[in-house]
């Protein structure tokens, strides 16, 4: 015990900077416990695509959309989920709804906006497209 006070006390930034990592951690371990957004992978996505009817909303911009998307998606970028423009997606409050974006990151945040906005089941991909079409599932090209 004696040389973990010696360490802190000669390495103040380091052990700060642990610390804040530490607590960082145990932030979003709890944060991701009581979010109402489940984090699916692709193979959860295809089972509630094809089981549930789910609906896949793609957070990317259309340029990006237009380059390849899962068949079927729809495309509302974050900016007009942030806006609160989302009356294209207000019949699919009930059902279940897949959000994508190329990575995960970005759809996550648009699932906790969706949530907010009273979505009763979002869920995340895990991956986004990357991972979609890494394992080599249906993308589809839009020619609008």
């Amino acid at each position: 015990m004696q040389e973990y006070i010696e360490f802190l006390k000669a390495n103040p930034m380091l052990s700060l900077a642990w610390i804040g990592l530490f607590i960082g951690l145990i932030v979003s371990v709890f944060k991701s416990s009581i979010s109402k957004v489940s984090t699916i992978d692709h193979q959860q996505a295809t089972l509630l695509i094809n089981k549930q009817d789910a609906k896949v909303i793609d957070v990317r911009e259309k340029a990006e959309f237009k380059k390849g998307h899962i068949v079927d998606a729809l495309n509302v970028p974050l900016s007009e989920i942030k806006n609160n423009q989302l009356s294209a997606l207000e019949k699919f409050k009930a059902s279940p709804i897949i959000m994508v974006c190329n990575a995960g990151m970005v759809s996550s945040q648009a699932s906790q906006l969706m949530v907010k906005a009273g979505f009763e089941s979002v869920h995340n991909l895990k991956g986004g497209m990357g991972e979609w079409q890494s394992s080599n599932l249906p993308v589809t090209k839009s020619k609008k």
